[in-house]
């Protein structure tokens, strides 16, 4: 019985550290290239911003322990790390990451679109959080790649990896971009392409792409109880 205790003990000392593994890793890519003026960037910022406040949304996040990184680029050699990975842990930290992606700067506005150069700058990022169970990468974009390594040539890499590209296409001047990027872009197991077909779109589009990558994806964890006896087992 005294060594039936003990155990007991150790496991639920154990809770804590389990229930604290991150089951997404969300990269957030934001086309910021010369087809997008000043008004298009601030509609990306502020609709991204909005629906991560999402309440489908954010409860996905905090359920889901997630770590999201915020990525702006650009044409070739102009890909940022804006917000290094930000732990989600409480609607306070959701509210905090939307304030900051609505304050963060701009860094380039006259480039061209390298969508292959932001996917592999994207994976690159994961190796700082090894252990969140799903890696996906969010990426916007108006434009078919046009500098840089062909996005298609991230596929491999990816594929290596895990992570999980979904996209949307805003094809306010290039009507064909959903069937680009669902050929050339996007890569994984149920990865999808939204359109907007404006920039005028895109607040409520990216709210339905989110809701369908985190929410949908996160509703199948069990409640956080069930997960600590999981991984007891």
């Amino acid at each position: 019985m005294r060594v039936l205790q003990l155990l007991v003990i150790s496991a639920l000392s154990l809770w804590p550290l389990r229930a604290a593994a991150c089951d997404l890793a969300l990269v957030l890519a934001v086309d910021v290239s010369g087809s997008v003026d000043a008004k298009e960037y601030r509609i990306q910022m502020d609709g991204l911003a909005a629906g991560l406040r999402d309440g489908l949304v954010s409860e996905a996040l905090v359920k889901a322990r997630a770590q999201v990184l915020l990525v702006q680029w650009s044409g070739e050699s102009r890909q940022e790390v804006t917000l290094p990975w930000v732990p989600v842990r409480s609607f306070a930290d959701v509210e905090a990451l939307a304030r900051q992606i609505e304050q963060a700067p701009r860094p380039w506005r006259n480039y061209s679109t390298a969508v292959g150069e932001a996917l592999f700058l994207a994976l690159d990022q994961f190796s700082a959080v090894p252990d969140c169970k799903r890696r996906v990468i969010d990426i916007s974009g108006d434009g078919f790649s046009n500098e840089g390594v062909e996005p298609r040539e991230a596929h491999g890499a990816l594929s290596a990896l895990g992570v999980t590209v979904n996209a949307i296409a805003i094809e306010q001047s290039e009507p064909d971009l959903t069937a680009y990027f669902f050929e050339n872009v996007i890569r994984g197991d149920g990865a999808f392409v939204v359109t907007a077909s404006s920039f005028d779109d895109y607040p409520s589009r990216i709210r339905k792409k989110l809701v369908r990558e985190v929410a949908k994806q996160t509703a199948a964890l069990p409640p956080e109880a069930d997960r600590r006896a999981l991984a007891l087992q």
